[in-house]
């Protein structure tokens, strides 16, 4: 019952949120998680064999170059539109979020603040565009220990040089493990 009710109060009225919503199978869904899952494990696999052969300065170079061109490769492959942000942006010129994503952002934050698991929290919706109706998911990215490296608070200064250089309006550090670092977002139209 509390759970319930918990889950209750942080849902926006009329839509859809995944993590009160498994009773009901939802297939836009369970291709938004696959098609994330796929998003990340290439990302991941690419800034891992950079750390290994460069170090952090060499991932910077995958995250600025790689993370968008995975998205646009995933965009592609799936229909889905498919893509990052964040409340504190790395490249706002790139990934800025619009408002529904921000909305859902701050919910994310406000979840979290009652203690939700940042792992396992997803929100979908569909909504109405001048376009049609479109389903739009949203994932959140968890902060890794891994990812304080570059999004942390203590940066080191090499580091910090190579990140002021490739993202002169960088926001996206200060980072804790088990923040909100961001999210995977997804649209496509129904």
């Amino acid at each position: 019952m509390k759970k319930t009710a918990a889950l209750a109060a942080l849902s926006f009225v009329g839509l859809l949120d995944i993590a009160s919503a498994e009773t009901v199978p939802d297939p836009n869904a369970a291709e938004a998680k696959r098609i994330v899952k796929e998003f990340f494990t290439n990302l991941k696999a690419e800034l891992q064999a950079a750390m290994e052969k460069g170090g952090p300065v060499q991932a910077i170079a995958v995250c600025k170059d790689r993370a968008p061109a995975i998205a646009r490769e995933m965009s592609d492959k799936t229909g889905w539109d498919v893509g990052r942000t964040s409340l504190k942006l790395r490249n706002p010129a790139t990934n800025a979020p619009d408002d529904w994503e921000r909305q859902v952002l701050l919910k994310f934050e406000e979840r979290k603040a009652v203690g939700e698991d940042v792992e396992a929290m997803a929100f979908a919706e569909v909504v109405e565009t001048e376009g049609g109706k479109r389903y739009r998911f949203m994932k959140a990215i968890p902060t890794a220990e891994l990812c304080t490296i570059c999004h942390g608070e203590a940066i080191a200064a090499e580091i910090a040089a190579a990140l002021d250089e490739s993202y002169p309006e960088d926001q996206a550090r200060g980072f804790k493990i088990g923040d909100i670092r961001g999210a995977f977002t997804l649209a496509k139209p129904l």
